[in-house]
């Protein structure tokens, strides 16, 4: 029996904008250590020979404007601001003195590979980890275009946590948890544990998958790569009832599907179907009317997930129960419950 080759990741559906990041500031002067405050906030010209369009192209910007900000001193945080969106408005080059480190110059090369087809990505990969063994998006990548198994595939992330471990320093971890993501060198580090966690799901390894993301909410609560609606399933699989109620806790404010339709499966599982059980679940059906037909299987789900995701659309409704499916399952009498609470609501 073969092993399954390992499912290209998902595309990037993050509902939130990265955080504020910290300033350093001195009396005098204010030295800025962190990238613009999201990636919504940069214009989209600027930067001598630089193209603006995807995610990586962004995402190489705001490293650039980062270095650049970490070299030099403004007045104040306003100065800074000014002072960049003047460049970036007129194309003015951002002059860097510090030499590239062979990691920078490994990055730079990744960028370049996430932007071309084909076996060319690998090559790239390669070339960049014969620069500097700590580039993370080198092992990213062939995680998911070199893989020929989902444990090849986990190896690879797994060299890609260490080498971003390595590059960022225990120091780094313990000064800066909290802001993950927002820092762009953290990316290809958080990218990487992500697909790790992946793998070991699929690999069936459900609580490796659940300390990885549990360790990524809080290196980023603000939780830009939507790591909350593939944990909380997995807490729901294995009736982690108190860490349940620390996400729901955490997330106050969430109302997507996801957190409705897994709200009202976590009251089942400690209550049963109890008036307020029942109040949730019907609140859930409002949110999503098309989630039930996919958990009970009167409706095929595609052969992939969609790419983008409207709040209340049966694009939200498959996502969810890609993720949700097998704890709905697991627990006794829940899709029975579903199914009844389903048709009643349907007769009304």
């Amino acid at each position: 029996m073969t092993e399954k080759k390992p499912r290209k990741p998902k595309k990037n559906t993050e509902k939130t904008s990265p955080s504020a990041a910290k300033s350093t500031k001195s009396t005098k002067t204010t030295k800025l250590t962190k990238a613009p405050k999201s990636d919504e906030d940069l214009p989209s010209q600027g930067l001598k020979g630089f193209k603006a369009g995807s995610l990586q192209e962004m995402e190489k910007m705001m490293r650039q404007i980062q270095k650049f900000l970490q070299e030099n001193e403004f007045e104040s945080s306003e100065a800074a601001s000014a002072f960049l969106q003047e460049a970036l408005t007129s194309g003015q080059p951002l002059t860097l003195t510090q030499e590239e480190t062979p990691l920078d110059k490994a990055q730079d090369i990744m960028y370049e590979a996430w932007s071309v087809p084909g076996k060319k990505r690998v090559q790239l990969a390669k070339r960049a980890l014969k620069i500097s063994a700590d580039c993370v998006d080198a092992y990213v990548l062939l995680a998911q275009e070199s893989a020929k198994t989902l444990k090849e595939a986990k190896g690879f992330y797994e060299q890609g946590v260490q080498a971003g471990e390595r590059a960022l320093g225990p120091e780094f971890f313990e000064e800066h948890a909290g802001y993950f993501w927002g820092m762009t060198e953290t990316r290809p580090y958080m990218r990487a544990r992500q697909g790790l966690a992946e793998c070991c799901l699929q690999l069936g390894e459900t609580e490796e998958a659940i300390a990885h993301y549990q360790q990524m909410l809080r290196l980023n609560p603000n939780d830009n790569q939507g790591i909350r609606y593939m944990l909380l399933p997995c807490l729901l699989e294995e009736g982690a009832s108190e860490a349940i109620a620390h996400l729901f806790q955490q997330y106050e404010d969430e109302s997507s599907a996801s957190w409705t339709y897994s709200r009202a499966l976590w009251l089942f599982q400690k209550d049963g179907a109890t008036e307020q059980t029942n109040q949730e679940l019907q609140q859930a059906l409002k949110r999503n009317q098309y989630v039930p037909d996919y958990l009970l299987g009167k409706k095929k789900m595609p052969k992939e997930l969609p790419s983008l995701i409207g709040w209340g659309d049966e694009s939200e409704a498959v996502s969810y129960a890609a993720t949700a499916l097998v704890a709905w399952h697991k627990t006794t009498g829940a899709l029975e419950w579903l199914s009844a609470t389903a048709a009643k609501s349907e007769g009304v």
